[in-house]
């Protein structure tokens, strides 16, 4: 189960779409259904986090490496032009750390944030640590949701 999670948050983090609410409450769930122990469901959200430090770590990278321009390029997609990103990495540069860290409690933010903190190359150490536990402070709140749901429906039937 924890392989599945790890794996899970990784795809969800890279690939916007998937959503957070899908993965963390339904592993709780299962894991309240399994019958295992509260450590072990706080493992799962852990678990979680690091798939999630992964999978951010490839979108910084790949920030890195494409630059500015490139990147633009792809972000007319998303619908985000030079003067959005412009202000994002404004903003960025204030709030820089606190950003990485309580960006990844935030829907939609928790996968944009990796991208102002690629382009204006936040040290990788800071990224990666601040990304870490900003990511399993979500991650194993959403397990526990799932989790003492589950504990709930098993006590009602």
């Amino acid at each position: 189960m924890y392989a599945g999670v790890f794996v899970a948050a990784i795809i969800e983090t890279v690939f916007p779409p998937v959503p957070t609410f899908a993965i963390f409450p339904l592993a709780g769930y299962f894991a309240s259904q399994s019958k295992m122990k509260l450590l072990e469901v706080i493992g799962l959200g852990v678990a979680g986090g690091a798939g999630a430090t992964i999978g951010s770590t490839i979108i910084y990278f790949v920030c890195i490496k494409l630059g500015r321009i490139a990147l633009l390029r792809y972000l007319r997609y998303a619908r985000i032009t030079d003067e959005r990103l412009a202000k994002i990495e404004k903003w960025f540069e204030k709030y820089g750390d606190k950003a990485v860290f309580f960006g990844r409690m935030v829907p939609v933010l928790r996968e944009m944030i990796s991208i102002p903190a690629g382009l204006l190359r936040m040290r990788p150490a800071k990224f990666i640590t601040y990304t870490f536990f900003g990511s399993c402070v979500w991650s194993i709140s959403l397990t526990l949701v799932g989790y003492y749901f589950g504990v709930i429906t098993i006590e009602i039937f």
